[in-house]
């Protein structure tokens, strides 16, 4: 009868069973080596996992070192695990790595975001304590809570990796690489918080050795995009039923002899007759304005009745003033 789902054994299996896949990372010699050290003097404290066909999930190092040693068995854990989970316990065993470049982290640490948010759906909301894994009593974490644990470090700077892996250009890193120029985990942020443009001209900065950090970066100030120029803007017609237009004289002198010309024609014309009574209007209006100002409102009360009375036959005087005008001209119009 084969294990149930989940079940997790440890047997001695012969490493010559062991298999590891191509493609792995190659165990460094020098970690090898420290590593068969220890086990010389305090034993194999950690079984190396594999799955049930004995391929090698995680420990790589500790089964070269007892390649080294010349045992021909090791202490395995054999679990069920399969896919993605497989390839996160890779990831995690390739983060205690020496010879891993910043790159090839940040890669790693996206990789390893994607495949746990995969499995734990939940995870995206930061970690649900409805939902439960495989044991009763542990809620599912966040990522950053998840993977801050195998660090031992402050989510906080999960986060922050996170943030400089997902911001980073491709043009950026491939300038800092190409160049060997090593940054700090600060400067590395700071510069993954720039737009495209700016972290090419601070990467391309930071290679030739213009700058040393990117406290000393400054990003150039923002050009307006060239726009095309508007068209000329068509004055609106003329909202008036009369043409203002008048002569322009070339100089003041000219204007002079204009009116003192004995022989110029000054009758009216309809365009100059309402362009005059026009401008008539509103000269009443931007001075009567006057009388509702505060200024003149502060007698309102202390008018008597007699003097609003007096007021209104005035101001109908203007009225029928201007009743009497509109009906002379339009007994005067040509039919």
């Amino acid at each position: 009868m084969g294990p149930m789902a989940g079940e997790v054994r440890i047997l001695l299996v012969p490493i010559s069973e062991i298999t590891v896949n191509p493609g792995r990372r190659e165990a460094l010699p020098g970690d090898v080596k420290e590593l068969a050290d220890s086990i010389l003097e305090v034993g194999l404290i950690n079984p190396i996992m594999v799955d049930q066909a004995h391929t090698l999930i995680a420990g790589l190092h500790r089964l070269e070192a007892m390649k080294l040693l010349g045992r021909t068995e090791i202490e395995c854990t054999v679990s069920d695990l399969d896919g993605l989970q497989v390839e996160l316990a890779e990831i995690d065993e390739n983060f205690v790595r020496k010879d891993l470049s910043d790159d090839e982290f940040r890669e790693l640490l996206l990789r390893r975001k994607e495949i746990y948010e995969s499995l734990h759906p939940e995870a995206k909301r930061g970690g649900d304590r409805s939902k439960r894994t495989k044991c009763p009593s542990a809620p599912v974490k966040s990522f950053a809570d998840d993977t801050a644990d195998k660090w031992g470090v402050d989510p906080r700077t999960v986060r922050r990796e996170i943030q400089t892996a997902k911001n980073l250009t491709t043009e950026a890193k491939s300038i800092l690489r190409d160049s060997d120029t090593k940054l700090t985990k600060k400067d590395a942020l700071s510069l993954s918080r720039l737009t495209p443009e700016q972290q090419r001209e601070a990467a391309s900065r930071l290679a030739a050795g213009d700058i040393d950090s990117m406290n000393e970066y400054q990003p150039p100030p923002a050009v307006p995009e060239p726009t095309e120029p508007k068209p000329p803007v068509e004055a609106p017609p003329p909202s008036v039923p009369y043409s203002s237009s008048g002569r322009h004289f070339a100089t003041f002198e000219e204007s002079i002899a204009d009116l003192k010309n004995p022989d110029k024609d000054c009758s009216y014309t309809p365009d100059s007759l309402l362009a005059e009574l026009d401008s008539f209007i509103e000269k009443f209006h931007r001075e009567f304005e006057w009388y509702s100002d505060p200024f003149c409102a502060v007698a309102f009360s202390d008018i008597s009745q007699v003097q609003l009375d007096y007021l209104q036959k005035r101001f109908d005087t203007i009225s029928t003033a201007i009743h009497d005008l509109l009906k002379q001209m339009k007994r005067s119009m040509r039919k």
